[in-house]
């Protein structure tokens, strides 16, 4: 069912979603959180998609910002608010609500959406494109416990993750991170299988692919080796290679679809590590709503630093925390330069 309201309120918004809910059936609210989608036009039908497909799993009430900015000066001062009112089969299995905010109303979002809150219920704020600078001070985000980007969509994304952790605020994640999730368990179970050294890494995928930075990122801070960042024609992230004091570990994926994982002393195993939809990835992130302290250590690590990793202490098999990441080695001292080296 739709409910179309044009120069509407809050206020009539809140009478229409409880007049769609009585004209089919449904009067009681059975959504877990608040879902914010802060967008465009251009972009707004696939993250409201992607959104449709995470709210199987995540019953949500689904708010959708578009911010139209007309070219006429007289439109500017105008302020309007129109909306599409979204239940049953046209909304999943929550409730969507589309807001279209023109004019003055623009500098207010946060002041439209407040109202339209479920009482009780954390609230999730996802930029798709185009993401605030500082996302916890952005006036609807400040409404949120996590707040969703993605570098990904950045025109710049190598110089947008150096901007991420500088502006980091506990609830921050961003979705490059949470597409290597399966690379992450995969490793730290290939690692759980021996014990030994991990002496380097390196870690192979597109050129300015910004997950490809942060499992860099993540394996240095954890594993305290070098990193060395490798270019390939992708797509995405392609291979990482572990050299340890037990025969290397090699996780290969050529086709984006099927990875094979290669251990010394080992037979070749074929394992499923596709390249996952928009919409798999907002459900990961709408399971947990604590702050993910491991993206927090791995982007503060610093895309500058890869490659200036610090000597591995010998430890047995890295132990996965609940992050998927591998437990964190005991600090060593950092490996002297090759010139001083020379010297003495």
């Amino acid at each position: 069912m739709k409910i179309d309201l044009t120069d509407t309120t809050a206020s009539k918004i809140n009478k229409a979603l409880v007049q769609g809910r009585r004209a089919i059936g449904t009067p009681a609210v059975g959504m877990v959180l608040t879902l914010v989608i802060v967008t465009d036009e251009e972009n707004a039908y696939d993250a409201l998609r992607a959104a449709s497909d995470a709210s199987r799993e995540h019953p949500s009430r689904t708010l959708v910002v578009i911010k139209r900015v007309s070219r006429s000066p007289r439109d500017r001062t105008t302020s309007r608010l129109d909306a599409e009112v979204r239940v049953g089969a046209d909304a999943g299995t929550g409730e969507t609500v589309v807001l279209r905010l023109y004019g003055e109303v623009l500098n207010h979002a946060q002041s439209v959406v407040l109202p339209l809150l479920l009482p009780d219920a954390p609230v999730v704020v996802w930029w798709p494109v185009n993401a605030p600078v500082d996302p916890a001070q952005d006036p609807l985000g400040a409404l949120a416990q996590r707040r969703v980007t993605d570098t990904y969509a950045a025109e710049h994304p190598i110089q947008e993750l150096t901007a991420r952790a500088e502006a980091y605020t506990p609830g921050d994640t961003d979705l490059s991170w949470t597409r290597i999730t399966p690379w992450r368990s995969m490793l730290a179970a290939a690692l759980d299988q021996i014990a030994c050294k991990v002496t380097s890494v390196e870690v192979e995928g597109e050129e300015f692919n910004p997950s490809c930075e942060l499992l860099g990122m993540w394996l240095a801070d954890r594993l305290h080796v070098p990193v060395k960042r490798s270019l390939s024609s992708g797509p995405g992230l392609t291979a990482v290679r572990l050299e340890t004091s037990g025969g290397p570990i090699v996780l290969d994926r050529a086709d984006g679809s099927l990875a094979t994982l290669s251990v010394q002393g080992q037979p070749d195993r074929a394992v499923a590590l596709k390249r996952r939809e928009t919409s798999e990835l907002i459900a990961e992130e709408l399971r947990r709503l604590d702050p993910d302290d491991t993206y927090a250590s791995a982007l503060k690590f610093g895309v500058d630093r890869l490659d200036e990793g610090v000597e591995a202490t010998v430890v047995p098999a890295a132990k996965e925390d609940a992050e998927g990441s591998a437990a964190k080695p005991a600090p060593a001292k950092k490996a002297a330069p090759a010139k001083k080296a020379a010297a003495k």
